[in-house]
């Protein structure tokens, strides 16, 4: 599930463009309020830069929390291509800690230890080599 605190409407259309050239659907994806979540989620990772200042909804009670830190690129001025880089780049560092979440088994592991990796996690390098 996909959600923020101050949802805007509409997904980005550098961002449904990026991931249409992925090869990712985005159909039916749209954005929301963390309030219009269906289920309480188990983790609750943020991403943009500011939101590990963000004090959470107390509804998300024992969510395990992490904070991935990436530059929201909607925010870069610049000519087409820098903005076009800035996506890309987004995406390489999401999908790399998204990747590296996936690789975990989780089933029957410590939420002490969970929190250590995705903290890890957070913290790999946004050094990443994208390809265009």
């Amino acid at each position: 599930m996909s959600a923020g605190s101050h949802p805007t409407g509409q997904v980005h259309p550098r961002s449904v463009a990026l991931l249409k050239q992925k090869g990712i659907s985005t159909e039916g994806y749209y954005s929301k309020s963390w309030d219009d979540l269906p289920a309480l989620p188990d983790i609750v990772i943020t991403v943009c830069s500011n939101a590990a200042a963000e004090t959470c909804p107390a509804y998300l009670g024992d969510s395990l929390r992490a904070h991935w830190g990436v530059d929201d690129p909607a925010k870069i001025i610049g000519s087409e291509e820098e903005r076009d880089a800035a996506f890309e780049h987004a995406y390489a560092i999401l999908r790399n800690r998204v990747e590296s979440f996936l690789s975990l088994v989780t089933q029957d592991m410590p939420n002490a230890y969970l929190k250590k990796e995705l903290d890890r996690i957070g913290g790999l390098s946004d050094d990443i080599t994208t390809k265009t």
